[in-house]
C-alpha cells in the first residue's frame, strides 16, 4: 500500500513538472510563433522571402518624449519613421510607424521583435508587431 501511494505521488509530481514546462515553453514561443506564422503566411501567398520586403513596424507610445527616443534610435538604424497622435487612446496617445526594406527570415524577425518589444517597454510603450506585403517570385 505504501508503495502504491509513493507511486501516485511520484506520478503527480512528474505531471506537475511536465505541465509547468509546457506552459513556460508556450509563453516563450508566443511572439516568436507569430513571426513564424506571419512569414509562413506570406510564403503561402507566393512571397519570396529572399527578396527584400518593405516591412512596417508598429509601436504604441505614451508621450512625445518616448516617441523622440524611439524615433532617434530607429532612424540611426536606417528605418524611415513617422509618428501619429492617437488622442482617443487613453494609455498610448502616439503611434510610431517604422519602415525598412529587408529580407524575411524567421530568426532575424524574432530577434527584431524581441528587441523592439524591449525598446517599447523601456519607454513605457508597447510593440504591436510588423507587417509586409507579398513580394512575388520572378
Amino acid at each position: 500500500m505504501k508503495l502504491f501511494i509513493a507511486l501516485v505521488i511520484g506520478a503527480g509530481i512528474v505531471i506537475l513538472i511536465r505541465l509547468y514546462t509546457k506552459i513556460r515553453d508556450l509563453q516563450n514561443l508566443k511572439q516568436e510563433d507569430w513571426d513564424t506564422r506571419a512569414i509562413d503566411r506570406l510564403r503561402k501567398q507566393g512571397s519570396d522571402p529572399f527578396k527584400p520586403h518593405e516591412v512596417d513596424f508598429f509601436f504604441a507610445l505614451p508621450n512625445e518624449e518616448a516617441c523622440r527616443a524611439v524615433h532617434a534610435q530607429l532612424e540611426t538604424e536606417g528605418y524611415a519613421v513617422d509618428i501619429k497622435a492617437v488622442p482617443e487612446s487613453p494609455d498610448f496617445v502616439f503611434s510610431l510607424h517604422a519602415r525598412k526594406s529587408m529580407r524575411l527570415s524567421v530568426p532575424d524577425m524574432q530577434v527584431i521583435s524581441r528587441r523592439f518589444g524591449t525598446l517599447a517597454t523601456a519607454h513605457g510603450g508597447r510593440y504591436d508587431g510588423w507587417a509586409a506585403d507579398v513580394v512575388k517570385t520572378a
